[in-house]
């Protein structure tokens, strides 16, 4: 399936997870729904999102059975990513990613046959304001009670890729 990203919804999205670290990650297991926070790799947004982790995780064997995935944001807006996760051992793009703080968070180097990363190809964004009073109040309506507020628009989806 071809990505046909429009270039204003990736800098969109681009803006509203800048300086947003931790993401919580979202996977299918086979009693449900996962999350986890991870953080996201220091790179620009381009229809693609990027984390670290270990084969011996439940996550790997998650996306193996499962690619369909979930990744959210909170910084200047809630953002709610859905998307397809993909493994990636490639060591070069291991390096290109790796720092120290890596190396001293998992205890090993990129260079461990056993680290690898997941790539989520973006498909399509839901996303708030943060900013807005009266946006917060209706989202936070629509949330308890489950009902739409039809007379403020609370949020905004882009389809990323059809």
């Amino acid at each position: 399936m071809a990505n046909t990203l429009k270039q204003e919804d990736i800098e969109t999205l681009r803006e509203l997870i800048k300086g947003v670290d931790v993401a919580m990650v979202t996977t299918m297991n086979k009693d449900g729904l996962v999350s986890r926070p991870m953080k996201t790799q220091e790179v620009e947004f381009d229809g693609d999102l990027w984390f670290f982790t270990k084969k011996q995780t439940s996550k790997y064997e998650e996306i193996q059975h499962d690619a369909n995935v979930n990744v959210a944001y909170v910084g200047k807006s809630y953002v709610s990513v859905r998307g397809k996760a993909e493994i990636v051992e490639d060591l070069d793009k291991k390096k290109e990613f790796w720092n120290k703080a890596h190396e001293k968070i998992m205890q090993t180097t990129f260079e461990d046959p056993n680290v690898i990363l997941i790539k989520i190809k973006a498909e399509a964004a839901e996303f708030w304001e943060t900013g807005n009073f009266i946006k917060n109040i209706a989202f936070m309506y629509k949330q308890m009670t489950g009902k739409e507020s039809e007379d403020v628009h609370i949020n905004e989806t882009v389809e990323l890729d059809k």
